[in-house]
């Protein structure tokens, strides 16, 4: 099983940009998906859910600027994210689970991650 996470780079403040997350190996359509992101001396943090039934979640510090959603035929999910601010950087992890049927802030209870994708906002 591979989680594979692209799309971080650089952005200035009041940017954009979509991460994605492929998976090989298992089949993102019967999982929990959560994208969680981890700051430079903070703890990892639930960015967004994805339920199998297609709800979604978001943090309240994202609310209205960012959006998870999936592609069942390329078993990928993505997050757009749209103006980004510079308390937005981070690494960004993508996170899978068959454990429950809805997202969880709880980390433990993901049987997959990705490797991360680097997010940098300049203000």
């Amino acid at each position: 099983v591979q989680l594979q996470a692209s799309g971080g780079g650089l952005v200035q403040a009041g940017g954009s940009l979509r991460l994605s997350c492929t998976a090989s190996g298992i089949t993102f359509s019967t999982k929990a998906i959560g994208w969680y992101r981890q700051a430079p001396g903070k703890q990892r943090e639930l960015v967004a859910g994805l339920n199998t039934a297609g709800s979604t979640t978001y943090a309240d510090f994202v609310k209205g600027r960012f959006t998870i959603s999936r592609d069942n035929a390329k078993n990928t999910v993505y997050l757009q994210m749209n103006s980004l601010k510079a308390e937005d950087t981070a690494v960004y992890y993508c996170a899978a689970t068959q454990k429950v049927w809805s997202a969880t802030s709880d980390a433990t209870m993901y049987d997959y991650w990705g490797q991360g994708t680097l997010v940098t906002v300049s203000s």
